[in-house]
Parts: structure tokens; sequence; C-alpha cells
């Protein structure tokens, strides 16, 4: 058993209680910030605007956006690769922004 609270053959001065306040104030840490990413929205754009895609840090899309002109009966192909663009850009950024966050955190590490 090692002195003074330290690890038995490990690094001294390290202490199981204070490990587990500080895996503690990074796990309220983490949740907290999943909080507020969650509650956040993105939006993805395409054809200059006139198609927008609304989605939550939760990758749900909350509104779709078209303009008037963007809709053509006889062009429906284009109206579809122009949401498919802006809800992957939305979703996208949401990604982005969820990774920066969480390995300012983690330190960069992947879980």
């Amino acid at each position: 058993m090692a002195k003074h609270g330290g690890f038995p053959g490990g690094m001294p001065g390290m202490n199981m209680n204070n490990l587990m306040k500080q895996y503690q104030r990074m796990q309220r840490k983490l949740e907290e910030t999943q909080e507020e990413l969650a509650k956040k929205e993105y939006v993805g754009q395409a054809g200059g605007g006139a198609v927008k895609i609304t989605v939550t840090g939760e990758k749900k899309i909350l509104k779709v956006e078209l303009d008037k002109d963007a809709v053509d009966p006889e062009d429906v192909e284009t109206l579809e690769d122009m949401i498919l663009a802006a809800a992957n850009q939305a979703l996208g950024e949401a990604e982005e922004d969820s990774q920066s966050q969480m390995g300012k955190l983690t330190g960069g590490l992947s879980f």
C-alpha cells in the first residue's frame, strides 16, 4: 500500500478521492456543454439562400424554408439537390461545433 493516499507503485501525491472529484467535475462540464449544444441552432443554405434548413445541436431538423422562386415543378431535381446541400451544411456545422466544444473539454481525446 502506498503512503499518503498515493496509488501503489504509482504517482506520488495522486489520491483516488482527488481523481474522482476531477472526474465528476469533468463529467458535469461535459453534460452542461452537451445541453448547451443541444439548444443551439445551425442554418445551412443553398442556392444563394433560396433554401435554408435549420437544425439543432441534437441534429434534428427544425425548419425548412424555400424561396418561392426555388420551386419549379419542371425542375424538382435541382430543388432536391439544394435541400440536401443545405441540410448537410447545417448538420456539418452542428457536428463541427460539437467536436470543437467537446475537444476543448477532453483535450482532444475521442471516446
